[in-house]
């Protein structure tokens, strides 16, 4: 059977082949600053592929600096969207790079950050389908991270508006759609009901509580990975803990297991605070 390039970049996207994915965002140190020392990114990335990451999330720049031979079992996510703690409106993203970019730099896939709800939503989208448009031309995955911010926003975690949000991700061309959980966490098995793509969910529970418990428990309902990066970047054993949540993703033993009777309730306080 002949394959596109996209469907040859999105089995990039999972290590193990089943469709399943672990990413691990890096795009932080735009909108807040530095995430470690600069002599420190090297270790960070092995690390993050020798625990069996099946993809990194970074910005343009960073991903020319990396030395060649760190992702050749990890696949490149470049990140097209930007904004700065120091902006105005936090919630304004614009596009800082694009799709022909990203082929330059080697790239499996691309993300573009949209904010419904916010003041600038509709520039958001605007740029949400023209990245999509190029995407299919140049045959490049094109990962959603859609959120629920800004002033118009009542309950960030509402199940039917996360939901929405998916749907407004296929409908613009995307492949995969990165959001946040919703709450109660067993809730999230509406959204990805209603989501005609693979749901990623964002972040991890910000209080220190156990990550891989989450993790599980977030697969319970039906998502199809986990896109998680502050609390991986900031551990001191980023590769074991990158491990134990690919066990989980990919349902392999030593990850916590993913069962049917996994209790959810467990989980509607402490992701309150997830991205």
């Amino acid at each position: 059977m002949l394959k596109t390039g996209k469907q040859l970049r999105l089995r990039r996207l999972s290590l193990a082949g089943d469709d399943r994915h672990l990413l691990v965002p890096l795009d932080h140190s735009v909108s807040d600053g530095p995430i470690l020392p600069a002599d420190k990114w090297d270790g960070l990335l092995r690390a993050l592929v020798a625990g069996g990451a099946d993809g990194i999330i970074v910005h343009k720049g960073r991903a020319r600096a990396f030395a060649p031979d760190i992702l050749r079992s990890c696949a490149l996510v470049v990140h097209l969207s930007a904004s700065t703690a120091c902006s105005a409106d936090v919630h304004a993203k614009v596009l800082v790079g694009d799709v022909e970019e990203a082929l330059r730099l080697g790239a499996d896939a691309v993300s573009v950050h949209v904010n419904i709800g916010s003041d600038t939503e509709a520039q958001q989208l605007a740029d949400l389908g023209a990245v999509a448009r190029s995407c299919d031309a140049w045959g490049m995955p094109l990962i959603a991270m859609i959120y629920p911010r800004g002033p118009r926003i009542e309950d960030p975690r509402d199940p039917a508006l996360l939901a929405h949000l998916a749907n407004v991700a296929a409908d613009l061309g995307a492949d995969m759609v990165k959001t946040s959980v919703a709450l109660p966490l067993d809730r999230m098995a509406e959204v990805v009901a209603n989501s005609p793509l693979p749901v990623l969910a964002a972040g991890g529970p910000p209080d220190g509580s156990d990550l891989v418990e989450y993790g599980t428990a977030v697969m319970a309902t039906g998502c199809r990975g986990l896109a998680i990066g502050r609390r991986i970047f900031s551990s001191p054993a980023p590769a074991a803990l990158v491990s134990r949540l690919a066990a989980v993703v990919h349902g392999m033993p030593g990850g916590g297991g993913i069962t049917d009777d996994m209790p959810l309730a467990n989980y509607s306080t402490i992701v309150a605070g997830v991205a």
